[in-house]
C-alpha cells in the first residue's frame, strides 16, 4: 500500500534534519507521530520507520482522514519517511522513490532536488558516473536550501569522473560558503593537482592548512591538508618546506603520528640525525599497533647508528626485534581468534551500545585477540560499512525475536477476550433480537403516520385525528344503528334522531379542531424523530460495540499464523545473511591482519641485519679506540 503514495509525492525530497525551524517548532498534535519522532531524533531509525508507516498506513485507510489528529502533519510525515529511510541506509527503496518522483507531474524546483538526492545516493554508492548523468538532467532552478549542496555534489562527482577543471570552476565560486568552510578548498586543492596545476593547487592547500577553527572535522581537514603538502615537498626534495607544513599538524589530531614520522625524515634528509630523535622518540612511545610508530622502531636506531652511537643502536635494534616478534605472535594469536568466530561475537557485546558514538566507543573494547588490532581495522571505509550492516543485521534479528515472543502475548490477549465475551454475548444477543423486533414495528408505525400526514396536505382527513375516546363513541353508534336495523321494535325516530345528533356532534368536533390537530400531529412527529434519531444512535453504537466486541477475539488466527511464518522465515534469512556477512568481516579483518603482519616480518628481518652490522660497527670501533690511543 505504502508504495502508492511513495509514487505520488515527493517522498524524499525534505530531510528532518534540514527541516525549517518553524516546521520543528511547531506543536505535534498527534501521539503516533510524536512517538515516531522520538525515536527518529535519537537515531533509531528502524523503530521510527515501522511506527511511521505503520501510522500511514492506518491513516490511509481510513474513511474520514479528517478526524484523525494525524491529518495535520500527513505532508512532514511522507517527507519523513523518505528521509528516515536514507538515515537507514535504506538507498534502493529511497532511490525508486526518488525517480518515481523525477517521472511524475511536479514542478521543476521539487524534481531538481529529487534529482539531487539521488545523485547523491549514486555517488555514496560509488557510483559517479550515474551520479554525473542525473546532474546533468537538472534543468532550471534549485530550491535555495540544497544550492550549495548541489554545487559541491556537483565538483565531487566532476573530481570522480576525471573532470578537474570543471570541479575547479565549481569550488572556486564556493570557497566563500561558510558551511564549506575549508573543505571546498581542499577538494579545489585537489582538483588544481590531479589537473596538473601544481602551483595554484598547493596555494589552495595552503589555505586550507591555516584555518582557524573550532569545529574538530575542519580542524582534521586542516591537519590532513599540511600532512599531504609535507610529504609532497619531501617527496620533492624541500625538505625546508616540508618542515614548515608538518610542523602544522596537532600533535593530538589523527594524523600526529604520521606528522611525527615525517618530520624526523625531513631532518634526516637535512643530514641532522640529533635532531630528528626528537619527534622520533616522541612517536616510540605512542601506541605499538600504529604503522608509524612501528616504523619509528626502526628509524630510531638507525638514527643512532648514523650518529656513530652504535652500542644504542643495537640495543634498540634488539627491542624493535623483540617488539615485532610480539606483535607478529599476537597478530597470529588475532587471526586465530577470529577464525574461531570470536571477533564476530565482541562486535555484539552487550556493553558495546550502540549510540551517536559507536564507533569512537568500541576503543574501550578489551584488548582481546580479536579486537587488538581494531581500530586499525576500523579505519577502512569498507570495513565500517560491513560492521554497520552487521550490526543492523542482528539487530534485526533481535527484534524479529521479540516480535515472535509478542505474538504468543497477542494470542493469550485474543483467548482472554474469548472467554470473557463468550458467555456474555448469546444473552446480550437475545434481548437485542427483542428490542430490534420492536424498534423495527415502531418504525414502520412512524412511517405510516407520516405518509398519511403528507397524504392529507393534498386531501383533508378529519377520522384519521380523531381521538381514541371519539373513535370509541364513533363505533359505538355505529353498533347502535346495526342494532336499530336488527329490532324495528326499537328503531323509533326519537332513537334515530338522537343517534343523528351525536354523529353529527362528533362530526362537528372532529372537523372544527382538524386544523389544530393537524399542527399538533406534526409537532409530535417532530418530537417523535428526536426520540428516533437517538434511538437510532443508540442502536448504531450497540452494533458498533457488539461488532467490535466480536472481533476482538475473532479472525486473528489466519494472520497471526502467517505473521508467524513470516517471521519464522525472516529469522532464517537473517541468520543466513548474518553468518555471510560475518565471514565477509572476518576475511576482510584477516586480510588486513596477515598484510600487517607481513610488514612486521619484514621489519623483522632489516632490524635483523641491521642488528648484526650494528654489533659489526659497535666491534669495530671499539678496536679502533686502543689504537687511536697508542703514541
Amino acid at each position: 500500500m505504502r508504495l502508492r503514495w511513495l509514487t505520488g509525492l515527493s517522498v524524499l525530497i525534505f530531510t528532518t534534519a534540514a527541516m525549517a525551524d518553524d516546521e520543528l517548532r511547531q506543536p505535534v498534535r498527534d501521539l503516533f507521530y510524536g512517538e515516531a519522532l522520538f525515536y527518529a531524533w535519537q537515531d533509531d531509525y528502524f523503530t521510527a520507520i515501522t511506527r511511521l508507516d505503520t501510522e500511514l498506513g492506518q491513516y490511509y485507510a481510513l474513511d474520514e482522514r479528517q478526524l484523525d489528529p494525524f491529518h495535520l502533519h500527513i505532508e512532514q510525515a511522507e517527507f519523513s519517511v523518505g528521509d528516515l529511510e536514507l538515515s537507514y541506509r535504506m538507498h534502493q527503496r529511497a532511490g525508486r522513490a526518488l525517480r518515481a518522483v523525477m517521472e511524475s507531474h511536479v514542478s521543476k524546483p521539487v524534481r531538481n532536488e529529487a534529482a539531487y538526492r539521488l545523485a547523491k545516493i549514486l555517488f555514496q554508492k560509488n557510483d559517479p558516473v550515474n551520479a554525473l548523468h542525473i546532474l546533468q538532467g537538472i534543468e532550471g532552478d534549485l530550491p535555495e536550501k540544497v544550492r550549495v549542496d548541489e554545487a559541491f555534489l556537483r565538483a565531487q562527482v566532476y573530481i570522480a569522473t576525471g573532470k578537474f577543471s570543471e570541479a575547479a570552476q565549481l569550488l572556486r565560486e564556493l570557497e566563500d560558503e561558510e558551511k564549506l568552510e575549508g573543505f571546498s578548498a581542499y577538494n579545489l586543492g585537489i582538483a588544481l593537482l590531479q589537473n596538473g596545476q601544481d602551483k595554484e593547487g598547493i596555494i589552495e592547500l595552503d589555505r586550507v592548512g591555516h584555518i582557524n577553527s573550532s569545529d574538530p572535522a575542519v580542524l582534521a581537514l586542516r591537519d590532513k591538508a599540511n600532512l599531504m603538502l609535507g610529504y609532497r615537498m619531501l617527496d620533492n626534495s624541500a625538505p625546508q618546506l616540508a618542515r614548515q607544513y608538518l610542523e602544522r599538524v596537532r600533535l593530538d589530531g589523527p594524523f600526529s603520528n604520521r606528522a611525527l614520522l615525517g618530520a624526523g625524515w625531513v631532518d634526516v634528509s637535512l643530514g641532522n640525525y640529533q635532531r630528528a630523535l626528537v619527534p622520533w622518540s616522541m612517536l616510540h612511545k605512542r601506541r605499538l599497533t600504529d604503522a608509524s610508530v612501528q616504523e619509528a622502531l626502526l628509524a630510531v636506531p638507525y638514527a643512532y647508528g648514523k650518529l656513530d652511537v652504535y652500542g644504542k643502536s643495537a640495543l634498540l635494534y634488539g627491542h624493535a626485534m623483540d617488539v615485532f616478534g610480539n606483535e607478529v605472535a599476537r597478530l597470529d594469536a588475532s587471526i586465530k581468534s577470529i577464525r574461531e568466530g570470536k571477533f564476530v561475537q565482541a562486535m555484539l557485546r552487550e556493553d558495546n551500545e550502540r549510540d551517536g558514538n559507536w564507533l569512537v566507543n568500541i576503543r574501550n573494547l578489551p584488548e582481546s585477540p580479536e579486537t587488538y588490532y581494531l581500530l586499525e581495522l576500523l579505519a577502512s571505509h569498507d570495513f565500517q560499512e560491513a560492521l554497520k550492516n552487521y550490526l543492523d543485521l542482528a539487530e534485526l534479528r533481535i527484534k524479529t525475536a521479540d516480535w515472535l515472543r509478542n505474538l504468543v502475548v497477542y494470542e493469550e490477549m485474543i483467548e482472554i477476550r474469548r472467554r470473557y465475551y463468550t458467555p456474555l454475548l448469546p444473552q446480550v444477543e437475545k434481548e437485542f433480537k427483542a428490542l430490534d423486533s420492536l424498534i423495527k414495528l415502531r418504525l414502520e408505525q412512524r412511517e405510516r403516520i407520516s405518509q398519511r400526514l403528507q397524504g392529507m396536505l393534498i386531501a383533508r382527513r378529519p377520522e384519521y385525528l380523531a381521538l381514541a375516546e371519539e373513535r370509541a363513541a364513533s363505533d359505538t353508534l355505529a353498533r347502535l344503528r346495526v342494532q336499530l336495523d336488527a329490532n324495528p321494535q326499537l328503531n323509533t325516530d326519537k332513537t334515530r334522531e338522537r343517534i343523528r345528533r351525536l354523529q353529527g356532534l362528533l362530526h362537528w368536533q372532529v372537523n372544527t379542531q382538524y386544523d389544530k390537530r393537524l399542527t399538533e400531529t406534526y409537532e409530535h412527529l417532530r418530537l417523535l424523530d428526536e426520540h428516533i434519531y437517538k434511538l437510532n444512535k443508540m442502536y448504531s453504537s450497540f452494533i458498533r460495540t457488539r461488532l467490535a466486541a466480536t472481533q476482538s477475539y475473532e479472525g486473528y488466527e489466519i494472520p497471526i499464523r502467517q505473521l508467524r511464518t513470516r517471521l519464522q522465515q525472516t529469522e532464517t534469512r537473517l541468520n543466513g545473511i548474518m553468518a555471510r556477512q560475518g565471514r565477509m568481516m572476518e576475511v576482510m579483518a584477516i586480510n588486513e591482519l596477515e598484510n600487517r603482519r607481513q610488514k612486521l616480518e619484514d621489519y623483522q628481518i632489516k632490524a635483523r641485519f641491521a642488528l648484526a652490522e650494528s654489533y659489526d660497527r659497535a666491534t669495530k670501533k671499539q678496536q679502533q679506540e686502543p689504537e687511536q690511543k697508542k703514541p
